[in-house]
């Protein structure tokens, strides 16, 4: 399967029709309120970013904005929650460490969290491009397959990524599974959401069935909708920059020569990549941004500095070790789970 991809100069190319910014982290905590709501504590470790009234159970009749005080993502109006599994590094001695997160490129001194993008449609070809809809209030997704081991099982998703940074500019190649060799910059995630939506159902028991990929092409290329998913949607992805240059050391990989890294739910092939998202944006904000297309300086939304980014936080509500050396994954999982 072949993925259209965004080279380092469309990405930063200005005058683009996308939004792209930051969103410091705001828990890393074993709390999942879509797949998992009101289960405490979740399965997995989670790194979650976005306002702050993120919680086990997230009732959907509840107003997101109403509830944060603060949001972690640099467009102030913006109380989304955004979160993936967390990375580990497993030693040849069979213990784990959580791999930390950096920012992305040109945005220096935002703590770890994620970079996100709202593409609108036809990215190379925007002049042409016909309306997108915000998300609606209620609103939310998931994309990717936790018990996926294998790469004819992860096809069934478009575009979620690996990047073996050559430096943090660094776009391509993008792969399936985690990089079989050492990073010099650290491994990037990507993950990208279905661009389609039924116009009906802001959720669906898989979290997924509501929304659809476009019949051909990909959102980029401007491939048009199925008639069972008609309205056309903000391209939602994530980028997650983890450090991985502190395990590069082969020395300190596993004997048989294969990768160390494993995501918190045990999975050490990177198939199993996955993304959840929340929608939590106040008032028409997304929708005046969409309309009114800009790039990182958006005169439709207000901004807030990165030390107001940074200062919003949530204490952990699962009490258990996540920073030093451990011998099971949070929760007892292992590898090759």
């Amino acid at each position: 399967m072949k993925w259209s991809s965004l080279t380092t100069a469309a990405l930063f190319a200005p005058g683009l029709a996308l939004l792209r910014f930051p969103c410091s982290q705001l828990v890393v905590d074993r709390l999942d309120p879509l797949v998992s709501p009101g289960l405490i504590p979740s399965p997995h470790l989670h790194q979650i970013v976005g306002g702050n009234s993120f919680n086990a159970s997230m009732d959907p009749e509840k107003d997101m904005p109403g509830e944060s005080t603060c949001t972690t993502c640099q467009f102030s109006e913006d109380f989304s929650n955004y979160w993936t599994a967390v990375l580990y590094f497993k030693a040849r001695n069979g213990t784990y460490k959580r791999v930390p997160q950096v920012p992305n490129s040109g945005f220096n001194g935002v703590n770890s969290g994620m970079t996100i993008y709202y593409m609108q449609d036809g990215l190379y070809n925007f002049q042409q491009t016909s309306k997108v809809s915000a998300f609606k209030p209620g609103f939310r997704m998931f994309i990717g397959d936790v018990n996926a081991r294998t790469r004819e099982e992860a096809e069934r998703f478009r575009q979620l990524t690996y990047t073996c940074l050559q430096d943090i500019n660094t776009r391509d190649p993008q792969i399936m599974d985690f990089p079989k060799e050492p990073c010099p910059a650290g491994i990037m995630t990507a993950l990208r959401f279905p661009t389609c939506w039924d116009g009906k159902n802001l959720d669906s028991p898989d979290h997924m069935s509501h929304m659809a990929y476009p019949e051909s092409g990909t959102f980029e290329t401007g491939g048009p909708c199925p008639a069972s998913h008609p309205v056309r949607m903000s391209q939602l992805f994530y980028e997650v920059v983890w450090d991985t240059r502190p395990f590069n050391n082969k020395a300190d990989w596993p004997e048989d020569g294969s990768q160390p890294f494993v995501w918190s739910f045990g999975d050490s092939t990177g198939y199993a990549n996955h993304a959840d998202y929340v929608f939590g944006w106040q008032g028409d904000a997304l929708q005046r941004a969409l309309d009114s297309p800009c790039y990182i300086n958006c005169p439709t939304l207000k901004t807030q500095s990165t030390q107001a980014m940074n200062a919003c936080s949530k204490g952990r509500v699962v009490n258990e070790e996540i920073n030093t050396w451990t011998e099971t994954l949070p929760g007892g999982m292992v590898a090759g789970m």
